[in-house]
Order: structure tokens, then sequence, then C-alpha cells
């Protein structure tokens, strides 16, 4: 047999059937890098409409984790298709270099502040190691293959944006803002600072519960509120419960909910007969938890029937009020609280209706001062069981126990807080009706997803007057003046504060730190007024950066276009950024906000070290490379819950593999194809060719609007599809015959090239976004002149439509329908050993009168299609016993195995197979493919 190998046009590519990612990628950061592309896709898009998506500061402290990853991942999507899209899209990528975190590490290794450092060698070790902690973070940040601006990223901490997020503090200021207030806020016992709502999370908590006696100081007084059915005997005396003993040396009255019913319960307790108050409801239960050996109501009064009777405190020489409240609930305990301003928002609300101050019984470090008596010294982690001691002392002790409940904690420290009323600095919600304007604002925000707008709003109509100072070294200073009588702010604050930033922009924060009130005020008034100490909230000032990095950096402006991150800010960054942009300017700071949620494990388990199921970025991509990880976060619903693993990183892998498959195949058919010089018109194109540019025109045009709703599985799935359907089961399945078999430079090889050249310019632009890494890979192995990368370039617009003249898309769709049909029959037919491949098979499809018409123009060319060696069409009606049916109504397909000789060079079976005496081993389609001017084709 002789060799036709050299006389058909076989497929070459030096484009790596294996990705080897993890080896691959680095080189092509390299070459990014040295092209400066970040830079060169914004000389591109020079003029063009811009689109801002603003970056959220990761806070620069530690490895980056998976939900870093996913976060970066998203946002380089949405750039790269918006990119896509015409738009310019600068990214500057920003860090949050302030606050706690750094301060403990940094404490950790030189002491505290005014210990055994100095405040400014301690800040500038806080400087060294947060610039240390970016750059770790930015090599990692980068090996994702997120293009953006990382040589000239934000920093909280640059001397300018330090200088501007205090001219931001006083534009607040003049606009009426700023108060300062004594109240109640979450206080860090660990980190001796103040926090804000946003770094408050709640977690389980292990606490002793108590039941409480406040002996009433007048039982007659107390019993004539009530309606009585008996006097009883006993004690009398109101009971509360609380879980938080540290707050009972605080308390200050007992507060009952005013519209509820209260019973005068007899009862039979262990240590004798006592009359206690308590909520009606909540009467058996008390009675259970104090082991009453019996019990019953004698006596029946409203909440508010009580108000204004004194009871004693459980442990001190004092008398107390019972007040009322509208926050006293029937949920749990006795529907009786104590009442400790210092320590409760609510407390602190109804104690300054009835003229009830705060104590400060606790210092900064959670100490009890020394005035406190019984338990100075002793800090409140550590003191309950001193008070419970207490309360026996005093027969005050009805019941205890433990209970596990959800409590407040430090985001960032991870230890539970304690509400502590502190003189801070608040921005005012109400006061010039900020929070009205933010909720108004909201209304013409995009969220994605939608569900976003209620859990934002929930969370902002609830949120109380924003503490934005801090007891800290290492932040942005308040930058104020207070009048040492008054407590007023000195009336050029914004005149000073400005002074004051332009000496930090050239000096950094040490120039706050540095000065004495005689460097900036008029001799006399550095006497009245002092200097604030504190900082400013770390949220404030990553909240600013509408403003200090937005309204700024040349090519960016505010309202941003687009802030994304999880779902946790719609409470923390998302309303820091609102609150301030607002009270600056009067409008939101951005047009759309975009959420994702978090990672967990296959089995819906959050990521823990201590549970050991965390997936860090750097194993995936060490093993699997980049553009895996990246394929995962867009096949993956990132609006929800997004679950990780090996084996979900697996499949995601597949799924590459049919991408990187594709682009293959069409990269080795390519080979000797110039587009400049070898495409081919429209018009000459065969139909098959010009229905597959026309489907990926209609494809594209799915794919971009899902891009345009960041929604990138959808993108990852018509993709998907489109390779494994439209492609490799049907068009690039029907063309290798043609591609492989006619003249190089037939029309019948070139239409087809032009028609996968076109294909692959559409689809390596599609996936880049998302295989960045790969999309380039492929760009540089693609024919013709072309720019240095595909992230410089916008969707193809090489794609046509179908024109009047051609076949319709729908004729096609029924063709591929027919094809699949008499795929899964040939498939059959070669697991019951009638057949080996396709082409040794001879077939007719028995249809109806409707489908002969749909497949009549194909002709001889039918067998094409079906890749069989024979293939015609007869009438429904005289199909035979032989005949398979098929899920497609109308068909039937009767398979029968070719006698006729094997074709050598095609592999097609015919009748004619060495007709021409010179060429014995070739059909005669060969023959003329071979020495000729090639077969013609029409349609396929």
């Amino acid at each position: 047999m002789s060799d036709f190998k050299q006389t058909l046009n076989l497929p070459k590519t030096a484009f790596p059937m294996r990705g080897d990612l993890a080896r691959r990628e680095p080189d092509m950061l390299k070459r990014w890098q040295s092209l400066e592309l970040y830079d060169k896709i914004r000389a591109a898009r020079a003029g063009a409409p811009p689109f801002i998506v603003h970056d959220g500061p990761p806070y620069a402290n530690g490895d980056i984790h998976i939900g870093h990853a996913v976060n970066k991942i998203l946002k380089d999507f949405i750039v790269k298709s918006k990119t896509m899209s015409g738009y310019d899209a600068p990214y500057v990528p920003g860090w949050d270099s302030h606050g706690l975190p750094i301060e403990n590490k940094v404490e950790s290794r030189v002491g505290k502040v005014g210990v055994k450092v100095d405040g400014k060698s301690f800040r500038q070790h806080c400087r060294d190691y947060a610039a240390s902690q970016v750059d770790a973070q930015r090599q990692q940040f980068v090996r994702l293959g997120v293009v953006a601006d990382w040589s000239r990223p934000y920093l909280t901490m640059d001397y300018q944006t330090e200088a501007d997020t205090m001219r931001a503090l006083g534009k607040l200021v003049d606009n009426g803002h700023l108060v300062q207030g004594y109240k109640p806020v979450y206080w860090s016992v660990v980190g001796g600072s103040a926090l804000a709502e946003a770094e408050v999370e709640y977690q389980d908590k292990e606490s002793t519960w108590l039941d409480v006696c406040y002996e009433s100081c007048d039982q007659k007084t107390l019993l004539a509120a009530f309606d009585l059915e008996e006097e009883g005997e006993g004690r009398v005396a109101v009971v509360i419960w609380t879980t938080t003993a540290w707050t009972l040396p605080a308390s200050q009255a007992v507060c009952l909910g005013p519209g509820l019913d209260y019973a005068l319960v007899q009862c039979e307790l262990p240590e004798g007969p006592m009359r206690l108050v308590l909520a009606e409801s909540l009467v058996d239960e008390t009675m259970t938890r104090c082991a009453a050996q019996s019990y019953r109501i004698i006596g029946r009064a409203k909440g508010s029937d009580l108000e204004h009777q004194l009871v004693r405190h459980p442990f001190y020489q004092s008398q107390l009020p019972v007040i009322l409240g509208e926050h006293v609930t029937l949920e749990a305990g006795t529907g009786a609280v104590h009442t400790a301003p210092d320590h409760g928002v609510d407390d602190f609300a109804v104690g300054r209706r009835y003229g009830l101050e705060t104590l400060d019984l606790i210092d900064d470090n959670g100490l009890f001062r020394q005035g406190v008596g019984l338990f100075a010294g002793q800090h409140v982690y550590k003191v309950g069981d001193s008070v419970i001691a207490t309360l026996k002392e005093h027969n005050a002790l009805l019941a205890s126990g433990t209970l596990t409940h959800s409590y407040p904690h430090c985001w960032r420290t991870k230890s539970p807080l304690i509400l502590r009323a502190t003189p801070q600095w608040f921005v005012s919600m109400g006061k010039q009706g900020l929070l009205v304007r933010a909720v108004e604002e909201l209304a013409a925000v995009r969220f994605t997803p939608e569900r976003g707008r209620k859990r934002m709003l929930s969370m902002l109509e609830q949120s109380p007057d924003w503490c934005v100072s801090r007891q800290r070294s290492w932040g942005v200073p308040l930058p104020l003046f207070v009048d040492k009588n008054s407590g007023d702010l000195h009336p050029e604050t914004a005149a000073l504060i400005e002074q004051v930033a332009l000496r930090v922009e050239k000096e950094g924060i040490d120039a706050w730190f540095d000065m004495v009130p005689a460097d900036l005020l008029a001799q006399g008034e550095d006497e009245r007024y002092t200097k604030v100490s504190d900082t400013l909230d770390v949220w404030f000032e990553s909240g600013v950066t509408h403003t200090t990095v937005c309204g700024r950096r040349s090519g960016l402006h505010s309202p941003a276009d687009l802030y994304l991150e999880g779902s946790d800010q719609h409470r923390g960054w998302f309303q820091s950024s609102l609150k301030t942009s607002v009270g600056l300017y009067g409008q939101a700071p951005f047009r759309e906000l975009v959420t994702h949620g978090f990672t967990v494990d296959a089995k819906g388990r959050k990521m823990s070290k201590s549970l050991g199921n965390v997936v860090p970025p750097s194993q995936v991509i060490d093993t699997l490379g980049a553009d895996i990880l990246r394929l995962w976060v867009a096949s993956t619903d990132y609006t929800s819950e997004m679950t990780v693993s090996d084996q979900i990183l697996r499949h995601a892998a597949d799924s590459y593999r049919r991408i990187r498959n594709t682009a293959r195949f069409l990269l080795s058919n390519l080979n000797g194809f110039t587009p400049e010089n070898d495409g081919v018109a429209h018009d000459a194109m065969l139909q098959l060719d010009r229905w597959v540019i026309d489907r990926t025109l209609q494809l594209q045009n799915e794919i971009v609007q899902d891009y345009q709703n960041y929604h990138f599985s959808g993108v990852i799935q018509k993709v998907h599809n489109f390779c494994a359907l439209e492609l490799g089961g049907f068009y690039l399945d029907i063309i290798k015959d043609r591609q492989y078999t006619t003249p190089a430079d037939s029309t019948a090889r070139r239409s087809c090239q032009t028609a996968m050249c076109a294909i692959l310019e559409a689809f390596v632009r599609w996936i880049a976004p998302i295989v960045s890494f790969t999309a380039d890979e492929i760009w540089q192995a693609m024919p013709g002149q072309r720019s240095v990368s595909v992230h410089m370039e916008q969707w193809y617009t090489g794609l046509s439509g179908l024109r009047e003249d051609d076949v319709s898309s729908s004729c096609w769709s029924q063709i591929i329908a027919v094809k699949s049909a008499v795929n899964g029959v040939l498939e059959r037919a070669r697991n019951e050993g009638l057949i080996g491949g396709s082409l040794q098979a001879e077939v007719t499809l028995f249809v109806t009168a409707e489908i002969a018409e749909q497949l009549a123009f194909l002709g001889d060319e039918l067998r094409f299609v079906l890749v069989t060696s024979k293939a015609s069409v007869a009438d429904l009606s005289a199909a035979p016993a032989a005949a398979m049916s098929t899920e497609t109504e109308g068909l039937s397909v009767l398979v029968e195995r070719s006698e006729a000789e094997r074709c050598a060079r095609c592999w097609h079976h015919s009748a004619q197979v060495g007709s021409e005496s010179q060429w014995p081993e070739l059909c005669p389609r060969c023959v003329e493919n071979v020495q000729g001017a090639g077969e013609v084709r029409r349609f396929a």
C-alpha cells in the first residue's frame, strides 16, 4: 500500500497539548512585565469611555487566602471584559496599611509604645512592616494573573493619602457631621481601643447566666402596686437575668417593660419562702431554674404600675429605681433587666431619660478601677467567679448555669468585646440627616445580586452613630483641638486641619504627633486648647478612598462605576464609603455594588486552620496553575457560598482541557494559513462555514451580555457547550475530511480555515478575561499580524451573520439534530459489532417529507455531514424493520456495513476505488484532489 500521508493537510502546531500551567505561567508573567502590559493597555484605550472598578483595600498582614484570590480574580474578570468592550478600565490596587493587627505584630517584636520604644520609632517599624506585607501580597496577587497598576498602588499610609484623609475629616466637620459623645461603644480590652460596628463579628461563646435578686427597699409600697390575692410571706425582690456578671458592679436600675404583665410569685425555695416579681409568661421557666419546691401567683401588675419603686443593689449599699424601657422583651430571662448605662446602648439611652450617669468603673485594659472596692484590679474576663461569690454572700443569687450563645468578638483579634462608655468622636447619622440621605442614595445603585440591596438597607437603617476615634498609635490622627473647658472644637478647625495636612504631605503622620498646640495656635490659645491624641478608625481611612484615591489620581473618577467585595462589606466598607461620600458630597461613591460569598469546603464548612480544610491559593497555583483557579471562580455561583475542594478543582481542570484542546485543534488546522492572504470572502465560503461564523456571532452577543451582567458562570457554560457540542460534536467533526483531503489552496479548505480563524479570533477573546494566561498563549500562536497581547484587544468584529440567500440557521439546527440522532445509531451499531468506524457504514435515513426537504440541498454531501461512506434519504413509511428508531421524531436509520473497498487516502469506502488505473488504491475524488484542481464542495 502506498503512503499518501504527504498528500494530506495534516494538522500541525507548536501549541502544546498539555498546559503545564504551574511551570509555564511564571514565564508569561515575566513577558507581561517586560512588555509593561498594563501601561500598553492604558495607551491603547486612551480617550475611550472610562469604567472605574475601585479596589477595596485588603489588610496588609499575612499571606493572601482563598477569599482574597476570589475577590481579586472577580475584579480582574470585570476589568478585562470592560477593556474588551472598548472601555478604558484602569485598575489601581490598594492596601489598608494602618491599624491594630500591624500594631500588635510590631508590639510583639519591639515592645509597647512608651515602654520599650518611643512613638516615632514605633510608627516607623509599623510602616516598614506594612510595606513588607504589601510587597509579599502584591507578588501573590500578580501570580493570579491579575493585570493592574502594581507598581503604583495606593496605600492608606502614603503621605498624600494620610493628608487627604485628614482633609476629608475636616470637610465632614465643616458639614456638621462630626460630634463628640460619651456613650457605650464596642471596646477591645486586648487592643485597648474602641471598635466600629464593622469590626465586630459574632462567634459562639460560653457564658454564665445568673438569676439575681434586687430586694425591695419598701415592701409595703411595692406590694401596694399589685392587684393582690393574698399578701404572702418572705422577702420581696425583683429578679433579673443576665449573662454578663461583670456588669453588675455598674448596675444603677432595674428596667421593666411598661406594657408587660408581671406577677408577684409566692414560692418555696431551698433558702425559704420568697415573693418574687417576674414577667407572668416567664414564671414557670424561672421557677424551674430556681428549683422552687412550690409556687403560685398571688398578685398581678403592669410594668408601668411599678415605675419608681426602689430596690437594693445586690451587693452595694445603694438604692436603685425601677424604670421602664421598650427594649425589655419576653424572649428569655425574667422580664426584668438590670441597667448599667456604661455597658449597653439601650441601657445608656433609657438611663439618660431617667437622669442616670455613667460610672466609668473599668479602664482601657479591662481592669476594674481602684475606686470600685470589691473587685478593684480584677479583669472583666475573670471577675465572674468573684461576682458570683459576692452574690452568694449577700443571699442575692437565686440560680446560675452556663449557656453557649452568639457574642460580639473583635474580627481581627478574635477576642470577646465589652460595651463601655467612653468619650469618643462620632459621625452623627441623625444630626444633619446623613442616614436619610444615605438610604435615598442607595435607590439609584445597581446591586448584584439584587438581594444585596435589602441586606444593606437593613444594616444601614439600624446603624447607630459611627464611632470613628481609636486609641492607637499607628493610624491617621484626628487633627483636632478641643477647648479644655467647654469641650468645643476650635472654631477654625477646617483651616487648622489643612495646615496639618500640608505638613503631613511632606512628613507623614509623625508631623501631627510631633506637633504641640503652640505650633499652630495663637499665643494664649495653646493653653486653652488641648490636642486630640486619638487616631481615626481604619474603616474611615478606607471609606474615604473615593476622594483620597478616586478623586485624586489621574485617570480615575468618583463616583466609581463599581465596588466589588465580599457580602460582609454590606456593613463594612460599602457603608463607610457611602456614609463618608454622602457626608462630603451628598452622593453615593459607587454606581454598582457587586458582592461575592465566602468559600466553604465540600461539606459546607467555613475555611478554618483549626479544621484543616483551608485551600491556600499558592497550593492550587503550584500544582494546577492560576488559570485553573480562575476557571473555578468563573464556574461557580460567586453570589452565594463558594465550595472549593480538590475534586471540584479537578473538575475545573477537566473543563480547562476541553477549552485548551479545542483551541489546539483550531490552531493545528490553521497551519499554512495567513488571514491576510488566504482568507475567503463570505460569498465564496461553503454554507456550513457561513453557518458556523453566524453561530459564533450569535454566541458572542450572548457572552458579551453575560460579561456585562457579571454572569461569569454563563460565559463558561456557553464556551464549554460550544466546544463540546457545536464545534466538537458537529462542525469540526464534519470539516476534518475537507480540511485534510482537499488541495491545500482549494476554496473548500481555505473556506473552513477562514471560518476556524474567525472562530479562534472570537474564542480567544471570550476566554481572555477568565483563563488569561492560556488566552495569551493562544494569541501568540495564532497566524497573522496582531498586537503583543490579547488583553489589548476588543471583542472580535470580523464575524458576519447569515444572509437571505444562505441556508437558514433553523435548517442547520435540524441537521444538527439529525446528525446527533445518527451518531447515536452508529454507536449502537458499533457496540453490536456491525461496523467499526463510522466510515465503514452506509446509512439510509427514513424521514418525514419535512425533514427530507431540509436535507435535500446537501445532496451527496450528506455523507460528509454524517461522516459515513454513503448516505441516502427515503420516505419514513418505507422504513424496514431493521431500521433503528431515534429520539428525533420522524427519523429512523438503517445502518449497513459497506462491502466496498476503502480508499487508502480518505478512508471512505467506495465501489469506485481503483477506477483510475494510475491510482488503484484511491477513490475518484482523492484522485481529483491529488492530481486535479480538487473536488468541488458547496455545502459541507
